[in-house]
């Protein structure tokens, strides 16, 4: 009789527990991602927040290198069936996502097929015009986007005679700023620039109204070819490379190699991402540092017009079971409220994904408290964007990029004049673009 009772006690133990066990169980969805250090903690905070608000899903992000490390990761585990649902994808990574038809699940479709709230007209419209459709669909999440500015030493500046609350908006302004700060010793370089095809060339094309590559830059269809070597855009590297000569600009590298440059205080400005803020403040602790809009060339008419985004958005991959997917259509949900986003935006200096996000951020005071984080925004948005500043949608852009970089490297080193290497970049840039048209 003790044997039987046993049997059955351990029996009804082991029942209970199977179905407590299946109760609590939770879906776990991986966020493959490209962002180390001080954002990546910032990230993993979101999804620990996410995951403390319900018990059902739980976001496990997974940092997979840089941007281009990330995506080639993904392509690879989705060929292998082994990819996550979502991964982070930066902007110009973009056309590739799109033409991989089978691969992606639309975030408009998840979203309505998850019966979670969701209206595309809450978010700036310079934001999803780069992630939607012909149709206007959106395609994936905005998640981390950004736009370039000026960041400046103010204390150079007062020490070089200069109004240190004025930095300058033209480009012969910047100049004549920079001889007069190298001309007092204030400091021995004038500026430098991160991400330079961003800056100099893509996000110059747009400021400037002036096409990057023909079919509004991609966005109407694979048989665009690039224009970045206009008499404009060879006129503004010229002139970055005779101002090399004299001090008044100093490359620093293809990325944010330059920062350090900025934080020793050896440069006086510094043109890289509004999401740059967070390091500036970390690390130009010896300074009080401005934030300006990007120069503009004042003979252009309609300059200065808008910039354009880079950063990244979230891309949901198919192959994962359907309660994955109801998962990461309630974290979306979650990501994109005010408050999130409200606080990501102000401790990354990334862009507030919403209007809601925005308005609360003025609300809490932040752009009274932290002058020139709003910068970014009044930018992005001085006129409604046109098919040469709604930003670019080319095929093998990575690779492109990675063309202008080799060529602009051989103008900083006086091996060739700014046409030689444009028309050189735009020519090798075009091949790849018929390889992409081809396979698509």
């Amino acid at each position: 009789m003790k044997l039987k009772r046993s049997v059955a006690f351990a029996a009804a133990f082991s029942a209970s527990t199977i179905m407590a066990t299946a109760a609590f169980a939770q879906t776990e969805v991986q966020w493959w991602h490209a962002m180390g250090g001080a954002l990546g903690e910032k990230l993993n905070k979101i999804a620990d927040d996410f995951n403390a608000t319900q018990s059902d899903y739980k976001i496990t992000p997974v940092y997979k290198g840089n941007y281009t490390e990330t995506l080639t990761a993904a392509i690879a585990a989705f060929r292998a069936r082994e990819n996550p649902a979502i991964v982070q994808v930066f902007e110009v990574g973009t056309a590739t996502m799109m033409a991989a038809e089978g691969a992606i699940y639309p975030v408009y479709e998840l979203m309505a097929d998850a019966g979670e709230p969701f209206d595309p007209d809450d978010y700036l419209a310079s934001v999803t015009g780069y992630y939607t459709d012909t149709e206007g669909n959106m395609l994936s999440m905005p998640f981390n986007s950004s736009t370039p500015v000026l960041y400046y030493n103010k204390d150079v500046f007062k020490k070089a005679g200069l109004d240190p609350e004025a930095p300058p908006q033209t480009w012969p302004e910047l100049a004549e700023a920079a001889k007069a700060i190298i001309d007092s010793g204030a400091a021995t370089c004038g500026f430098t620039t991160g991400w330079q095809s961003w800056v100099q060339l893509e996000n110059f094309s747009a400021l400037h109204d002036a096409s990057f590559a023909s079919k509004a830059n991609g966005f109407g269809g694979f048989d665009t070819e690039l224009a970045f070597n206009s008499p404009l855009h060879v006129t503004h590297v010229q002139s970055l490379a005779d101002w090399k000569k004299d001090g008044v600009f100093k490359y620093g590298g293809r990325r944010s190699d330059s920062a350090p440059l900025f934080y020793s205080g050896e440069c006086a400005m510094y043109m890289n991402s509004s999401a740059a803020y967070a390091g500036v403040s970390a690390n130009a602790k010896d300074f009080e540092f401005g934030v300006g809009m990007l120069p503009y060339w004042p003979q252009v008419d309609g300059a200065p017009q808008n910039s354009i985004i880079g950063g990244a958005t979230l891309w949901v991959l198919q192959g994962r079971p359907e309660d994955e997917y109801k998962g990461v259509a309630k974290f979306f949900s979650y990501l994109s409220s005010p408050e999130v986003q409200a606080w990501w935006h102000q401790a990354t200096g990334y862009l507030p994904i919403t209007s809601a996000s925005y308005e609360l951020s003025k609300k809490q005071g932040f752009y009274d408290e932290n002058p020139g984080t709003d910068t970014s925004i009044k930018q992005m948005t001085l006129n409604p964007p046109t098919d040469n500043s709604k930003g670019l949608r080319l095929g093998n852009f990575v690779q492109i990029r990675d063309i202008i970089n080799e060529e602009l490297e051989t103008v900083w080193a006086g091996e060739k004049t700014a046409k030689e290497a444009l028309d050189r970049a735009v020519a090798r840039g075009n091949d790849l673009l018929r390889e992409f048209e081809a396979a698509n």
